[in-house]
């Protein structure tokens, strides 16, 4: 079974206006997620909290997918996908608020809970806007589809972090030495209008999710779940539920890479420390070029996930066994450019962004083939992955205090990369538990 596209205007129209609103809600998207990276070293400094400490910030935004998975299913189902954008964006909108009180009392605890909270919004709109992506074309291009939303989603985790420290990193602190309490009352108060405007922003997309003429996406009525063992019968979709292991695991790796690699960069003494996610997403960013112009021309969504997981294995072993001393790459890449000469392993770390790219987008339509009428509770299930990425940094952080350093904790990517492979090479194919 199909998805449709319901518009009563011509084809191109049909297309073209839920792609618009698919890209607005990837964008604002990107601009919640990938401020993780920037703000977590920011809050680490400013509260002055442990490596361990630290991987609460991002833990607690991706922990909210487990708890907001299937109810955020439940939610789409009864409201549809368009108002479901709406519902996450608002919901988003009303937790940036409570950075107001977290920076005035600067109490982490609060923090965490407007992480937490902006989590569960998040959640609501990947629920939605992700089977919206997939299911309003064909599903052998629907990786293509969803590499046009990722560019979006990565270009805003370029420009984020950048636009974080010009506004707020910039003058308040050099990300050196032991701060006063003056300095981390600047900081603090350095939070408030920033967050008052992202507020404001995602509610004018929360109401062009609503209020804008465009088409839903709706299954034929007669095929539609009674709502009565349909988790179950999803569940027995193995290359499903391996793909709900394939989320988890990628977006672990996925949020080392982009979330602690500014965490690392102010263990080694960076002191640019707060763009350091640009670089990642700027990876990233390439790396879904590439899909665009390869899939399915050229390379096979099956075959661009298998080259990611060989890619990220490979990367990784680079970052650990990397000397901070040398700066091979950047005097490459970067230096003749103008750019900063930086630690061939923080950028290995940022390469892994390249690395990424690809499997969330092949993931994705490999996971639903097939589902029909169960693609909305299969997408649930899916969004719960993003859970993973409460796991990675906490893995990184562990690592860290077990003995592993900064640097050599890293390696606790490597399964992940494994699984990724494993699921190219035969788990998108397994359609029976037997």
């Amino acid at each position: 079974m199909e998805a449709t596209v319901e518009c009563d205007n011509n084809t191109k129209q049909s297309i073209w206006l839920p792609m618009i609103l698919a890209g607005s809600m990837f964008f604002i998207l990107g601009c919640i997620t990938w401020l993780n990276g920037a703000i977590t070293p920011f809050l680490q400094q400013m509260l002055e909290l442990s490596p361990l400490q630290a991987s609460f910030i991002i833990s607690s935004f991706y922990i909210a997918v487990t708890v907001a998975g299937i109810p955020s299913a439940m939610l789409i189902k009864r409201v549809g996908y368009k108002n479901g954008m709406a519902i996450g964006c608002a919901i988003m909108a009303l937790s940036a608020l409570m950075y107001i009180p977290a920076a005035k009392l600067q109490m982490i605890e609060i923090f965490l809970f407007a992480q937490l909270m902006i989590g569960v919004g998040q959640t609501v709109l990947q629920t939605a806007v992700n089977p919206y992506v997939v299911k309003m074309g064909s599903e052998k291009s629907a990786a293509v589809r969803v590499c046009i939303m990722g560019l979006l989603n990565k270009f805003a985790g370029v420009i984020v972090p950048v636009i974080f420290a010009a506004v707020v990193v910039s003058g308040v602190v050099d990300g050196a030495g032991k701060l006063s309490q003056e300095q981390k009352d600047m900081m603090a108060n350095s939070l408030i209008m920033p967050y008052v405007l992202i507020a404001a922003l995602i509610m004018l997309f929360a109401a062009f999710a609503k209020f804008a003429p465009l088409p839903d996406l709706v299954f034929d009525e007669d095929e539609t779940s009674n709502g009565k063992g349909e988790i179950k019968e999803t569940l027995a979709h193995p290359h499903l539920v391996l793909g709900v292991v394939g989320i988890a695991l990628y977006v672990a790796v996925e949020v080392i890479a982009a979330d602690t690699i500014g965490s690392y960069a102010l263990q080694i003494g960076v002191a640019d420390y707060s763009v350091m996610t640009s670089y990642t997403m700027a990876c990233m960013l390439i790396g879904y070029a590439i899909g665009i112009l390869t899939i399915p021309r050229f390379m096979s969504q099956q075959t661009a996930l298998l080259m990611s997981g060989i890619a990220g294995i490979i990367t990784v072993l680079l970052v650990v066994l990397g000397s901070n001393d040398s700066f091979i790459i950047s005097n490459l890449l970067l230096v003749p450019f103008g750019g900063p000469q930086l630690p061939d392993p923080l950028l290995c770390i940022a390469l892994l962004g390249f690395a990424n790219a690809m499997v969330w987008p092949a993931i994705w339509p490999l996971a639903l083939a097939g589902l029909g009428r169960l693609t909305g509770t299969a997408s649930g299930l899916l969004i719960m992955g993003i859970a993973g990425g409460a796991l990675g940094p906490l893995l990184i952080g562990l690592g860290n205090v077990a003995g592993l350093g900064a640097q050599g904790a890293y390696i606790v990517m490597i399964p992940s990369y494994v699984f990724i492979l494993f699921y190219a090479l035969k788990g998108h194919k397994m359609k029976s538990w037997k």
